[in-house]
């Protein structure tokens, strides 16, 4: 029994943080994750469109001999790796943008080439780009994502409601890709489901938190949405659940992680996933709020 508590206790230990190398240059598993991550809501969604899932998201009316008709377009397959692409690259530079303005602002205002250089600036050494904010990355992908839905003329709403349901489970690899780069743990536990990291300075038992975020806003989020996805009363509010969900468990989990080295708590007792976490919450009320309020209108 002691020797497995040891070995889980240390699993950390036993990671190696780079998958492979391509011609000397290292790929992390973190990267890997992302890919993954992004495969597995393309699956998702297009299994969704075959099921006959797929919302309406194109309504526009046409003239034939002088008369107007109204054409419906029901989002296909091949529209809907379009849209990923466009939201996923999104997603990376919100994501990228938001840790530097709202976790490292002061260094990257010292280092604006650090925001896009894989290399230290100071011993210019290759470490790759490292530094994602959740809260950008979601901002950055539904911003290029409206943006994808105005030139088109989808309907952004139908296609963000018919996506919020797949997305904690790509966020699951996501999780998992901090967890395997041994970053972002939590804090000092003396619980034996505590793990040890490499990382940590201090050499402190931690509470594993990449691996609560990955199970409670990963699977646990997609196993409560995906039942309701085509039920009458909650498909077209499902962006406005997904971010209360999220928002939800990130507010709880924080009190188990570390906060940032370089911001602490703000306030004395919030960390910065907190604060833009509750930003989010009060969101995302919102838009159930007005949902509702359409509804019934209607």
């Amino acid at each position: 029994m002691q020797n497995f508590l040891y070995f889980y206790q240390h699993i950390p230990y036993h990671l190696n943080p780079v998958a492979f190398s391509v011609f000397g240059l290292p790929v992390d598993w973190y990267s890997l994750m992302y890919i993954v991550g992004f495969l597995v809501v393309y699956l998702i969604l297009a299994f969704r469109i075959r099921r006959g899932e797929s919302p309406e998201i194109l309504n526009f009316k046409f003239k034939i001999s002088n008369k107007i008709q109204n054409k419906n377009y029901k989002f296909q397959n091949e529209t809907l790796l379009d849209l990923m692409l466009v939201a996923f690259s999104g997603l990376l530079i919100g994501g990228r943008l938001g840790y530097v303005f709202f976790y490292n602002f002061p260094y990257y205002t010292a280092n604006p080439l650090a925001i896009i250089s894989p290399y230290d600036p100071v011993t210019h050494q290759f470490i790759g780009i490292y530094g994602m904010s959740y809260h950008g990355a979601l901002i950055g992908a539904l911003a290029t994502a409206w943006v994808y839905t105005k030139i088109k003329k989808f309907d952004f709403w139908s296609l963000a409601n018919f996506i919020a349901p797949a997305i904690p489970a790509g966020y699951f690899f996501g999780r998992m890709g901090n967890f395997f780069n041994g970053e972002l743990y939590g804090r000092m536990t003396d619980k034996i489901w505590g793990m040890y990291f490499p990382s940590d300075p201090y050499g402190f038992l931690r509470h594993p938190s990449e691996l609560y975020e990955a199970i409670l806003e990963g699977i646990v989020l997609f196993l409560i949405l995906w039942p309701l996805r085509n039920k009458e009363k909650y498909k077209n509010q499902m962006l406005a659940l997904y971010i209360i969900g999220y928002a939800v468990a990130r507010i709880g989990i924080e009190f188990f992680r570390e906060p940032d080295g370089q911001l602490g708590f703000l306030f004395g007792i919030l960390t910065m996933g907190q604060l833009l976490s509750f930003f989010m919450l009060v969101t995302g009320f919102s838009l159930l709020l007005v949902g509702r309020k359409k509804e019934k209108m209607l």
